[in-house]
């Protein structure tokens, strides 16, 4: 009797299942530290966009004396290009904006409309 299967070759089951265990292994060391540095770049990323911001903020009072009605005024006068995505809410929409004092109309500051806490451990809406 001829053995058909001779010629083939493949992995048994244990081979398999060892190879397996180990991709996993792996995968468990490595995926915290991937997730840890996404969160971090889009921390990164939210204090750039709140330094531009702001920025351009102060550069539009400096030139008109006063403060932009709204995010949208600084695109349409150029001080922006368009409104910043806030990374952590994926939205431009989320910004929490904050009026001057004395009485005053327009925008002074803004911070982030996230919830949650930075890894500093400030509340994104603090920052």
């Amino acid at each position: 009797m001829v053995n058909r299967y001779r010629g083939t070759r493949g992995f048994t089951l244990i081979e398999l299942l060892v190879v397996l265990s180990i991709l996993g292994l792996l995968l468990s060391l490595a995926a915290p530290r991937y997730f840890q540095h996404v969160d971090r770049s889009k921390e990164a990323v939210l204090r750039e966009n709140l330094a531009t911001v702001r920025d351009a903020i102060d550069q539009y009072h400096a030139d008109t004396g006063l403060w932009p009605s709204n995010l949208e005024a600084l695109v349409e006068k150029r001080y922006l290009r368009k409104v910043p995505v806030d990374p952590v809410t994926d939205s431009p929409d989320t910004w929490i904006l904050v009026p001057p004092g004395d009485n005053q109309e327009g925008v002074y500051d803004l911070h982030s409309g996230a919830e949650g806490m930075g890894a500093d451990g400030k509340p994104y809406a603090e920052w």
